[in-house]
């Protein structure tokens, strides 16, 4: 039974799906960084792509991601021109091999079909690898068809990610994303028709007028589609810093309670229907492989969150896309006219983000092996990274406060959450990050 401490299911803290994070990156740094990373990369090493669209057909207000409306139909023509003048400048430079190619968005969906087959035609001409690599597509179920469901899998798409997150009309409303239960489920019956077999759904808790019942339900519903994972994320609602979140009512929002019950019920309800956890918000079927990595001990977390990715290094390509190097991270340029004005001049987009020093990077697999095992021998990391456990004494006092309040346990070095606290896994990881105090408007609620 998972505990409810309302003093600490009301913080605000990163998700760590990068450490440092993004409020960390710096304007001086980008793409003579991006250039040398990239370069870098050792022959025949295994690379990811994360391929950025950041467009929708239709805008959800919940939304945080980098994304616009679709509008003109020359506004994808153009992008799809400037993606291909980047992948013209970063498949020279690189030597190593790619394995995956992830398309998030937005939604990759919105290109037209052909498009979407022509961009993964480029990818695989122009990058070592790229052949033969596994293709994953974050996708909206609204704007997808049996047509669109069989050109993915001539593509070679093999997984998906459909963002559900509520199956409850009135909730939708309040979100504007209208997408009743029977079209996606048409969608699922589409996709596994083409041959695609391996969906993953994206529910929500937190949403406004959201209630037990509505997670209830949907749970039943999404259930019942038989999902290869499920993710379930707490809203995060920072009108301050997204304005489409003001279309919102913060006062129909679940408080941090029902948020704390709703977080509850989704993750009972899953493992009684013998999905396991990963994590504190991803769930799979054993059979899956990010359940196989996560029992091997090879989960990893990124800025596609939980995942079996096989890569240390991940180039974006796109908009506001990030890469990954165990140095250095870097975010090309947001907006999407000033991006096309830099790949257009034959450069790269890269625009802000942080040098990874040493120190960066030991802090980083600690809080990443504390969020994805539970558990992480702070001494044994910290002596493979060539450091001494006594520079974490900072910690101490937090972690022994979480140890006080039974979400953490101290065994010498080794720093545990047990499973019935995993809701504040992040909150217990946070007190390794020495750049990060209580800050209340920046992140998302810690459940």
């Amino acid at each position: 039974m998972q505990r409810y401490i309302p003093d600490l299911a009301s913080r605000s803290v990163p998700r760590y799906t990068s450490y440092p994070t993004a409020a960390e990156f710096r304007g001086d740094v980008g793409a003579a960084q991006q250039r040398d990373a990239i370069a870098a990369i050792a022959p025949g090493s295994p690379v990811s792509l994360y391929v950025h669209i950041p467009y929708c057909r239709q805008i959800c207000w919940y939304c945080g991601c980098n994304t616009g409306p679709v509008g003109r139909g020359q506004r994808l023509t153009a992008y799809l021109a400037a993606l291909e003048a980047e992948i013209a400048a970063v498949a020279p430079l690189l030597r190593g091999q790619v394995v995956t190619i992830h398309f998030g968005g937005g939604s990759p969906n919105a290109l037209p079909p052909a498009g979407f087959a022509a961009l993964v035609a480029t990818l695989r001409a122009n990058f070592g690898g790229a052949a033969t690599a596994t293709i994953a597509v974050e996708l909206d179920p609204r704007d997808m068809d049996r047509a669109y469901a069989e050109a993915l899998a001539a593509a070679g798409v093999t997984r998906v990610s459909l963002g559900v997150q509520t199956f409850a009309p009135r909730v939708q409303a309040l979100i504007n994303r209208i997408q009743p239960y029977e079209a996606v489920a048409q969608v699922v019956a589409d996709l596994r028709a083409a041959g695609i077999a391996e969906i993953n759904f994206d529910l929500m808790y937190g949403l406004p007028g959201q209630t037990l019942r509505d997670i209830g339900e949907t749970l039943d519903l999404a259930l019942g589609l038989s999902p290869s994972r499920v993710a379930m994320f707490g809203y995060a609602h920072m009108p301050r810093l997204l304005g489409r979140q003001r279309m919102i009512d913060t006062a129909a929002l679940p408080d941090a309670a029902a948020r704390f019950t709703q977080s509850v019920l989704a993750f009972d309800r899953l493992g009684q229907a013998g999905y396991v956890a990963i994590g504190f918000d991803h769930f799979a079927r054993p059979t899956d492989s990010i359940a196989i990595a996560a029992e091997a001990g090879h989960l990893r977390r990124n800025f596609q969150g939980f995942t079996d990715e096989p890569a240390d290094a991940i180039i974006g390509l796109g908009a506001s896309a990030i890469s990954q190097f165990d140095g250095l991270l870097v975010q090309n340029e947001k907006h999407v006219g000033d991006y096309r004005d830099l790949v257009g001049a034959g450069g790269l987009a890269g625009v802000r983000g942080i040098v990874r020093t040493a120190d960066d990077q030991l802090r980083g697999t600690i809080i990443e092996r504390l969020l994805c095992d539970g558990t992480v021998d702070v001494a044994a990391v910290a002596i493979a990274h060539g450091a001494k456990p006594c520079a974490f004494a900072s910690a101490l006092p937090a972690l022994q406060q979480f140890g006080r309040l039974g979400v953490a346990t101290l065994s010498g070095w080794r720093v545990s959450v047990p499973p019935d606290a995993r809701a504040y896994a992040r909150l217990v990881a946070s007190a390794f990050d020495i750049y990060r105090q209580p800050d209340r408007q920046r992140f998302s609620q810690a459940i």
